[in-house]
């Protein structure tokens, strides 16, 4: 059991964050931002810093300009002449706050930076910026290799996704857990009015202050735990987390690894957010699960959630469990060491797999909304569980709380009421005819979405039809009569198979109710 304390007063070995603004006016004086840094390296540098090429950038930032100092103090961790950096901010107060460090160089003194800071584009253009452990920022100035135990990494695509995909609606409290770097906690304080983050590792709590700070959001609680046992008994409108989901034998690495057997940490993540949310909260996270010898993925994920809430949960990603264990041990740095060494390591997580019967490894999201309705037992859980492994357009938070949305109006209108109602035709969908060139009909008919999942489904005539003239004018009912008047088809045998379809079209997010 870990222990679990409010945080306060400094981190060791941290930079102090009580100056923090005026270091980070300093950084927007230079365009030390997101697209600063593109014009100043041009697309091509910009591309290769992000997989982790430095010369490109290492040779647009020869000048001695205050941003390109920045930039390889920070992102580069170069160090720099001690007269270039005292040009670029203000030196003494960030040696003694601890952003910079003295080193000795070739030609004199020099500072280096002391910690990673990287702009960081917030969803309506803020500056930002995130701050992590040197070299462990995605796209870093030396990649991310050898790591010890309590590194704190920087944004990643996973983040970034989770970021993505989060419900923005405004909320009195919001809670992220495993806060990291505190990429979550810093988008959740756009519109949560009580903000608190956790983390096992007191040294991740530290580094959210400082990205909080530094771009100039206001605070967080701050506490040190193990899941929800830093807030327990608290409840709240948010949960969001980026947990460490790697299904590895052991725990080497705070940052990934559960500590706990094969997919059993996301799966008490999942089960115990339910008690923590309010009526109509969600609870949202980025996820692995084990596919188990014998088992349907998805029998697995319906047993994680917890009662009284809904949930929808997408598999992105499948992976083979030689694939996987050979993405974890290249994250690790372990391809690095002597090969007998990385071959124990290799055929540890094979072990580990064929002990549990586990042949491949899922990634994805799952979003879970509390409903008090379920919780009472005066509605059905809506649960969708499905595989999507096609692009998507980001944000998709609009689309993740349109979804529920959508299951609420569907699980409380029967057929009757579902003809009865009129729709509309979601923007951005249209329809593509497949078939032979020349051909008097086509094959089939294809509705595709041009933005959110950009899903695209099947439909026939009748459907293609429907969908064509839902403009919100006309029931559903009505028109399928029309229709029926049109083909010459029986319209009591069209009401009677057409809403099964209707309904799809609906919890897919091709129609609209009307009303809505």
């Amino acid at each position: 059991m870990s222990t679990t304390s409010q945080i306060s007063g400094p981190f060791p070995g941290l930079p102090t964050p009580e100056r923090a603004g005026r270091l980070r006016d300093t950084l927007l004086a230079a365009d030390f931002t997101a697209d600063g840094l593109l014009d100043l390296l041009g697309a091509p540098a910009y591309a290769a810093l992000a997989r982790s090429e430095t010369v490109p950038a290492l040779r647009a930032t020869r000048d001695g300009s205050p941003l390109e100092t920045l930039v390889r103090l920070f992102l580069l961790q170069r160090s720099v002449p001690a007269g270039r950096a005292a040009a670029a901010l203000p030196l003494e107060e960030a040696l003694a706050d601890g952003w910079l460090v003295r080193a000795a160089g070739a030609d004199g003194e020099e500072v280096a930076a002391a910690v990673d800071v990287r702009p960081y584009g917030g969803p309506d253009g803020q500056d930002w910026f995130i701050v992590s452990d040197l070299g462990c920022a995605v796209g870093g100035a030396g990649g991310i290799g050898k790591k010890d135990e309590g590194v704190v990494l920087g944004v990643g695509g996973a983040s970034t996704t989770l970021a993505g995909i989060t419900v923005r609606t405004p909320v009195a409290s919001a809670l992220d857990v495993g806060t990291g770097s505190g990429i979550q906690a810093l988008h959740a304080a756009l519109h949560a009015t009580r903000l608190t983050a956790t983390d096992l590792n007191p040294r991740a709590l530290g580094f959210t202050r400082l990205t909080l700070a530094l771009s100039g959001v206001h605070e967080a609680t701050l506490l040190e735990g193990s899941l929800f046992e830093p807030v327990d008994g608290e409840t709240f409108d948010l949960i969001v987390s980026n947990p460490p989901f790697v299904i590895s034998p052991g725990a080497r690495l705070t940052y990934r690894d559960g500590g706990m057997g094969g997919d059993d940490l996301c799966r008490t993540l999942v089960q115990q957010s339910g008690a923590r949310l309010n009526d109509g909260g969600y609870a949202q996270f980025l996820a692995n699960w084990q596919h188990v010898e014998g088992e349907q993925w998805q029998d697995r994920l319906r047993s994680w959630v917890p009662r009284g809430c809904d949930a929808w949960i997408v598999q992105r990603e499948v992976q083979d469990i030689t694939q996987y264990a050979e993405l974890w041990l290249r994250d690790s740095g372990d391809h690095r060491e002597d090969p007998e060494a990385y071959a124990l390591r290799y055929e540890g997580w094979l072990d580990e797999f064929e002990a549990r019967g586990t042949k491949a490894v899922g990634f994805g999201w799952i979003t879970l909304r509390r409903s008090a309705a379920v919780e009472a037992g005066e509605a059905e859980p809506s649960i969708v569980i499905e595989e999507w492994p096609h692009p998507v357009e980001q944000p998709l938070g609009d689309v993740v709380d349109a979804h529920f949305a959508r299951q609420d109006y569907l699980r409380t209108h029967d057929d009757a009421a579902l003809l009865a109602d009129a729709f509309r035709l979601a923007p951005e969908v249209v329809q593509e005819q497949v078939g032979l060139p020349g051909a008097e009909d086509p094959e089939h008919v294809v509705l595709r979405q041009n933005r959110g999942m950009r899903r695209a489904t099947r439909v026939d005539h009748v459907g293609a039809g429907f969908a064509g003239v839902c403009d919100g004018t006309l029931s559903a009912g009505r028109i399928l009569d029309a229709i029926g008047q049109l083909t010459g088809e029986d319209p009591v045998m069209l009401r009677d198979r057409t809403p099964q379809a209707i309904r799809l079209l609906v919890e897919e997010g091709f129609l609209e109710p009307a009303r809505a």
